[in-house]
């Protein structure tokens, strides 16, 4: 018989203490000894060591398992599907499915960060520039446009949620549009010209 100081028992060594229970136990078990107060999940079962006669009382606790004190065996049954350390072939195709797109959504995220950063840095000489011209500007609109294109592919595969990519478009947009505003190139809220 295993002794209270053993935190591991075998099942064979304590079959012959065991009583058997109202319903049959699970084919795999893991045994081993809990303190009195541990509090067990459903996937446990309780048995005392040493028979039925030493529970001290004979009532479920309020959990719906059966409490003494001293040394309790718990034996917890093994989860279903994994008894032969076998995963589902839907796991492994999940798996898969998740490494082909963690690589396709970094490079996503890549290419939208290194176009962002192009414009950024445009915009930044520009601002510093001395004498700049609007045609200068024009370059400039090019490689906002295709980082536009380049956030919008990325929250069109599902790399980033379309707020964010709402915002970054804000970013380049409101940037650009400060430069425009410093050089007097654009005048907010002007009157557009009247026509006759």
């Amino acid at each position: 018989m295993a002794t209270a100081t053993s935190t591991l028992f075998s099942l064979s060594s304590l079959s012959a203490s065991l009583p058997s229970p109202a319903r049959p136990a699970p084919a795999s078990l893991s045994l081993r000894a809990v303190s009195p107060r541990a509090r067990l999940p459903a996937s446990y079962a309780a048995f005392p060591i040493g028979g039925l006669g030493a529970w001290a009382a004979a009532t479920p606790a309020s959990s719906g398992r059966w409490r003494r004190r001293g040394l309790e065996v718990v034996c917890e049954a093994a989860k279903t599907g994994t008894a032969t350390g076998r995963r589902p072939d839907s796991v492994k195709k999940r798996e898969r499915q998740n490494d082909r797109h963690r690589i396709r959504n970094h490079a996503r995220k890549a290419e939208m960060r290194t176009r962002m950063k192009k414009v950024l840095k445009a915009l930044e000489k520009l601002r510093k520039k001395a004498d700049a011209t609007p045609e200068d500007i024009i370059q400039i609109e090019k490689w906002i446009s295709e980082a536009y294109k380049a956030i919008d592919k990325t929250v069109k595969v599902g790399a980033m949620h379309r707020n964010t990519g709402n915002h970054r478009k804000s970013l380049l947009a409101r940037r650009k549009k400060a430069i425009e505003i410093l050089r007097g190139w654009y005048v907010p809220n002007a009157e557009p010209a009247a026509t006759s």
